[in-house]
């Protein structure tokens, strides 16, 4: 089908037809021959912006540009007296249209939420989807399951509130197990001390709001005034509350130094999918973190953080001092303006560039990264891209477990293989493996792929423990190998693949470097397979290489500097392989060995002063 936006003519109309557009902010609206929008935007320049879509050489690349000479009927625009109104009436347009191009904010009521009324007679902490306008306390959400209910494993554990719903409170007529084990003070069954009761429910709503280090100091207290009246029983209660707070406190991030309220937003994109993950940090802690995943949106970065920015504070009632963002945000001032006049008070939107904001952002980042493929493996985008990879690259089966091998040397030397495993798409870091390539003398990066897969498939042949697919980078060659050493140990049933980086072809008009696509070799084909280079299958592939890659590289590493090390001791006067051997076996490692000071080197069987000096000054001739 002809993409009439791809020619010379149909861009000359459309800039000859929106000549007129002032230059003034606004929103624009585009519309198919159905009268229906499927795009909105904002602008800060009408003229400018929109014409923009039609210019040669246009540096948009969002997917939905390359339709509009085919869906693109009409535009209309609408002036503002203001980028912050444009932005306002942008976010209305959306919600009224809902265009297919533009990205949809949608309620998150798939996280989990606790709930708390301390208005209840009895109040407890409930487990909740939805978040209703009552006067309960609500605390998340929390951005996986597994992260709110072991939240409630410690409170059930060691503040001793009933964990029974209505229905049964009311209705029981002896304790149940909870009493039994001292987790809950039974107010089904007892008349117990509600003001008891209601400083449990107190310390539970300080623990689920943060103030960990406020909560710790009171149960400090409380534990030593029991001590000294010494009701030992009583104290013991505290210091294992006490204990379980630190505990947690512990395994949270200390987010910032500073003490601000912040809300950090991280992204990861895969193609067309992405994940935008938020990091709420309050009193320079890290409290929660969600993840919101955009799949099939032709939104770029930063229009996306743009919208989901504006559309989550709508919804918020909390709107924190500083918003960092991963990228620069043109309409950041604009943002900051409208959340400082929903807060009352001066918000700053920023994109750091140094400093522990930089670490925060980072933080954000590597949520989104975890939250994207948590998502996806729930919502069944693993399971297709695992069908579309089967599909088009002719496997035999549905490739569950894939294991990709990367060959690394270093000019020739320190020959090291690298194997990642990724089940149900995603990886298994207890079944990576590193080998040193043995029988291979010299730069031979096919003979060290041979050596590999007969090494491993040799010992999966006799456990029954081979995988669906085994994926190669590399080119032909690589793949004969990998190939070869199948057939030798005829093993049938396992597909064999190779992925080739892309590769500079030529150079552009512009002095830029025009690449190939990343090419996908299979046995028996001449020809390779070119996958769409922003498709998942692709990308799933290209991260299992990379990640074999890297794998590789970290391990070579790693034996380069133990061989310098260990070289450094052998040459060391006075330190033969008796000597070598106590201070390895003495001190457990080579980098030990180096970390060591003089006075830990002389207690060294068999090392007197004089030779822990010599030890010291060669391995840190810097100091001596």
């Amino acid at each position: 089908m002809a993409k009439r936006r791809s020619t010379r003519t149909a861009r000359t109309a459309w800039l000859e037809r929106l000549k007129d557009l002032p230059h003034a902010p606004g929103v624009y609206l585009m519309k198919d021959d159905a009268g229906e929008v499927i795009y909105v935007g904002k602008a800060r320049d009408l003229h400018s912006r929109v014409r923009q879509y039609f210019q040669e050489g246009t540096s948009d690349y969002r997917a939905f540009i390359g339709l509009l000479g085919v869906l693109l009927a009409d535009v209309e625009t609408v002036v503002t007296r203001s980028e912050k109104e444009a932005l306002l009436l942008e976010r209305e347009m959306i919600r009224r249209y809902e265009p297919r191009f533009n990205v949809i904010w949608k309620d998150d009521k798939q996280y989990l939420c606790l709930r708390v009324d301390p208005n209840h007679e009895w109040p407890w902490v409930q487990v909740v989807r939805n978040v209703k306008k009552d006067d309960a306390k609500y605390f998340g959400p929390y951005h996986s399951a597994s992260a709110a209910r072991q939240t409630l494993r410690v409170v059930n554990r060691h503040f001793q509130l009933r964990t029974c719903r209505d229905s049964v409170l009311y209705n029981r007529t002896r304790p149940c197990l909870e009493y039994q084990i001292g987790r809950c003070p039974a107010p089904c069954v007892f008349e117990i001390d509600k003001d008891k009761y209601k400083e449990n429910v107190d310390d539970v709503l300080m623990f689920l709001d943060g103030k960990g280090d406020q909560l710790a100091r009171r149960l400090e207290q409380r534990m030593w005034d029991a001590a000294e009246r010494t009701d030992y029983e009583v104290a013991a209660h505290y210091r294992d509350q006490l204990r379980a707070v630190q505990k947690t406190l512990a395994k949270q991030n200390v987010a910032s130094s500073s003490l601000i309220d912040q809300d950090v937003f991280g992204l990861y994109r895969e193609g067309d999918d992405v994940g935008v993950s938020v990091v709420e940090v309050r009193g320079g802690r890290a409290q929660n973190i969600t993840t919101n995943l955009f799949e099939g949106t032709s939104a770029n970065d930063e229009d996306l953080l743009e919208s989901t920015i504006l559309l989550r504070y709508e919804s918020e009632t909390v709107v924190p001092d500083e918003v960092l963002t991963p990228i620069p945000l043109g309409a950041a001032d604009v943002l900051a303006e409208l959340l400082g006049d929903k807060r009352s008070k001066r918000v700053r939107v920023h994109h750091p560039q140094r400093g522990d904001r930089v670490q925060l952002v980072a933080l954000a980042a590597e949520n989104a990264e975890h939250g994207f493929h948590e998502q996806r493996r729930k919502n069944g985008a693993l399971e297709r891209t695992l069908t579309g990879l089967r599909k088009k690259l002719r496997l035999s089966r549905l490739p569950g477990r894939i294991e990709c091998y990367d060959i690394s040397n270093f000019q020739g030397e320190g020959i090291v293989a690298s194997r990642v495993v990724f089940e149900g798409a995603l990886p298994n870091k207890a079944l990576y493996r590193r080998y040193r390539i043995k029988s291979t003398h010299g730069q031979d990066d096919f003979a060290s792929m041979y050596e590999v897969l007969m090494r491993r498939l040799q010992r999966g042949k006799h456990e029954r423990d081979l995988p669906d697919l085994i994926v190669i980078d590399g080119g032909k060659g690589q793949l004969a190998s990998a190939h070869a050493a199948l057939r030798d140990l005829e093993i049938e049933g396992v597909d064999l693949i190779s992925l080739a980086k892309s590769r500079v072809e030529a150079i552009g008009p512009d002095e830029a470097p025009v690449h190939s696509p990343e090419r996908v070799f299979t046995v028996g084909a001449k020809e390779p397979i070119v996958l769409s280079q922003s498709s998942a299958e692709l990308l799933l592939l290209a991260r299992l290489r990379d990640e074999a890659h890297r794998f590789a590289i970290t391990y070579q590493r790693k034996l380069r500097q133990k061989t310098r090390l260990a070289s450094s001791l052998d040459d060391i006067k006075g330190i033969g392989p008796a000597r070598k051997r106590a201070l390895l076996t003495h001190l457990g490692s080579l980098a030990r060995v180096k970390r060591a000071t003089v006075e830990e080197l002389a207690e060294v069987p068999g090392i007197g002063k004089k030779a822990a000096r010599e030890v010291f000054v060669a391995l840190h001739p810097g100091e001596a």
